[in-house]
């Protein structure tokens, strides 16, 4: 199974809210993958093994595996393209 990472400061609030969103539209699509929150800190322990990494804070960082505008899943605005980025990504691990 896939895994994708989502963080926030403390990986606790928002990143489990976008988590817990992000893992059913992937189970509505029948996409097997794992979606889980992590605080900010520990991200990069989490690159080698992830598809993905969805930021809910700006970043202008570069990163070994693709970047999913988390805010997008929290407001709406964007969601479609960010989620289709995120499918692209889990298919291509």
């Amino acid at each position: 199974m896939k895994k994708v990472i989502v963080a926030c400061g403390s990986g606790v609030a928002t990143s489990q809210t976008v988590a817990s969103k992000v893992n059913r539209m992937l189970k509505e699509k029948n996409i097997d993958a794992q979606v889980e929150a992590v605080d900010l800190k520990s991200v990069y322990r989490y690159m080698d093994s992830s598809a993905a990494y969805i930021t809910i804070t700006k970043t202008t960082k570069e990163y070994p595996i693709p970047v999913i505008n988390g805010i997008a899943f929290l407001t709406g605005v964007g969601m479609d393209k960010e989620f289709q980025k995120l499918i692209d990504a889990i298919n291509n691990a």
